[in-house]
């Protein structure tokens, strides 16, 4: 009895995630199998076209709704919070899930980028402990886990229904996106020194000093033509909540 009404439901998931190329589960109409399979599509897209109204008017109406349920036949999530499937969209995205479709090749970056601001107002992340007055150069900075800095080849910060790139500039388009005090998420664009600090404070645990040393070796000057620039950069940041202190 459990075996048969699992394979039931089985074949009705199936079916409602892609009637096309899946048999419908014996004993039930075809039009009550279409009322779930509105109702579970239409959350779904109604979920996803919430967190990338850009991607959707950039596609279209038609486009976006093959996409949505591309994704919704194929991927499987790995998780069943709602709070996380546009981090699995960015992920199907991300595996060429969309490769069928002919996709712009920036609709990847874009979907990364507009994903962002959700993830940043849910990171529930606690910040470790330090010292908001710490010495930047003598200590070890602390980037905020709220602000992340970003790179992307295309332009995602002006992408829009009346600007679809067909190349990308030579130049990437270097962002950093923060959660303020304000519980809000500030998007700024970045010069490369300063992206570059953010990362290697991102990926590294070294002393301010330090930090600045390599960013100097890796541009090929000497440490102490960037070092008022680095320090004055540091403190910029700290007064922002973007650099925490220094770790304690």
């Amino acid at each position: 009895m459990h075996e048969v009404l699992h394979d039931q439901l089985l074949s009705m998931a199936r079916y409602v995630r892609d009637p096309q190329n899946s048999m419908p589960p014996p004993g039930i109409e075809t039009r009550r199998l279409a009322v779930y399979r509105q109702l579970f599509f239409g959350n779904m897209e109604s979920l996803l076209s919430g967190g990338f109204p850009v991607i959707r008017a950039s596609l279209g109406a038609e486009k976006w709704r093959t996409l949505v349920d591309t994704f919704y036949a194929r991927h499987r999530c790995q998780t069943p919070l709602f709070t996380e499937i546009s981090g699995e969209f960015v992920d199907f995205l991300a595996e060429g899930g969309g490769g069928s479709l002919d996709l712009s090749p920036w609709v990847v970056e874009l979907a990364h980028y507009e994903w962002v601001e959700a993830a940043l107002l849910l990171n529930d992340r606690r910040e470790p402990a330090h010292d908001p007055e710490g010495d930047l150069l003598a200590g070890e900075p602390l980037l905020s886990s709220l602000a992340w800095p970003l790179a992307y080849q295309w332009p995602v910060t002006e992408i829009g229904p009346n600007y679809l790139p067909q190349e990308a500039p030579e130049q990437p388009t270097l962002v950093l996106a923060r959660r303020g005090a304000d519980k809000k998420v500030h998007f700024s664009r970045l010069a490369p020194l300063a992206h570059a600090l953010l990362t290697s404070l991102q990926e590294r645990s070294c002393s301010g000093r330090q930090h600045l040393n390599a960013l100097a070796e890796a541009i090929g000057v000497e440490p102490e033509s960037i070092l008022p620039q680095g320090l004055a950069l540091l403190e910029n940041l700290r007064a922002q909540g973007v650099v925490l202190g220094t770790r304690a």
